[in-house]
């Protein structure tokens, strides 16, 4: 892992006038954890720095991109829909297998708070999730950024999507029984603001659920810059549980139940550290030339590592230090 340097003011990058204080507490303190750039998609190289606030902790990229800047680094089919060839249909039970995690997470949510309303899933890309929990009798509304999304959401999943922010979404207020918000936060220069409108949307018993790389995990003690979680430069903002804790009772919510472990998440973001040039979905935005056969090969030994990187995944998980963090929230009163 790269040296840390102890924390002082962080000199600006040249050309850069503005003064980089913490987002979360407004100190100019920070350790600079590393430089990086996007080794997952290859949308740029451009050299970011990860640093760590001196002062509350929290780990943030710097500089931020503009927003003109940032949408430049999520590639059109940033979002995963199948195709019609047989190695996708594999790929696409494969993600079934491993999304019951999160339906039964989200299920177990609107079991025990009781609350009438469609389940709304923020950044839902296909809207698979979506499709899931409507098989088990929770209908639902996604809302993404990308029309192409949207619409392979509904052609593919039979699931209606909202293009647009989550503070714009055209729903009632007091209308959903959840807000999802799986792999969001740490893409927004302001998380308090969809939190906020979470809260807005939610029935009084309603419940928020958000998962986020998990900062305090082994994974990245071990592998540092080469930690999936990080995913520089789509990163803004790198959260410990303790940072979401502080995030969530500020915007106005009660932490219930917290889970360490995402079958999804935790093995293949480990598998993806170790080779990302392996990852299927990283090979498919990136547009690489493949017969059906090498396609198939490359699919199989990542998955063969995603099943070797799993006892480790588990270990951590069950430490309390797993690489994300899935978080059942209610409103305050």
């Amino acid at each position: 892992m790269a040296q840390v340097r102890t924390a002082e003011p962080v000199p600006e990058p040249e050309g850069q006038q503005a003064i980089d204080l913490c987002p979360a507490c407004d100190s100019p303190k920070a350790r600079l954890l590393f430089e990086g750039t996007d080794r997952l998609y290859h949308t740029t190289d451009k050299i970011f720095r990860v640093l760590e606030c001196g002062t509350c902790g929290l780990i943030r990229l710097s500089p931020w991109p503009s927003p003109v800047e940032l949408r430049q680094y999520y590639p059109s089919n940033y979002w995963y829909v199948p195709e019609s060839d047989a190695t996708s249909h594999l790929e696409e039970a494969y993600r079934r297998f491993v999304l019951r995690d999160h339906v039964r997470f989200v299920e177990q949510s609107l079991v025990g708070c009781g609350a009438q309303g469609p389940v709304l899933d923020v950044g839902c890309g296909g809207a698979l999730l979506l499709r899931m929990l409507g098989e088990r009798g929770w209908p639902g509304i996604g809302l993404d950024f990308s029309l192409a999304a949207a619409a392979a959401a509904w052609r593919q999943n039979n699931v209606p999507v909202i293009c647009g922010s989550l503070a714009q979404a055209p729903l009632p207020a007091g209308s959903c029984a959840a807000v999802t918000m799986f792999h969001v936060l740490e893409h927004l220069f302001d998380p308090v603001s969809y939190l906020d409108a979470a809260r807005e949307l939610l029935h009084p018993d309603g419940r928020l659920v958000v998962q986020v790389p998990n900062a305090a995990c082994w994974q990245f003690l071990l592998l540092g810059e080469n930690w999936s979680g990080v995913d520089v430069p789509r990163h803004l903002l790198n959260f410990r549980l303790k940072d979401m804790e502080i995030l969530l009772d500020r915007s106005g919510f009660e932490v219930l139940r917290v889970k360490h472990f995402s079958l999804r998440d935790n093995p293949a973001g480990l598998a993806t550290s170790l080779a990302p040039g392996l990852d299927p979905m990283a090979r498919r935005v990136r547009g690489l030339a493949e017969t059906s056969r090498e396609r198939l090969m490359k699919d199989l030994v990542y998955f063969a590592l995603v099943v070797a990187a799993t006892p480790f995944a588990l270990l951590e998980a069950a430490c309390r230090a797993g690489s994300t963090v899935m978080i059942e929230a209610r409103k305050t009163a």
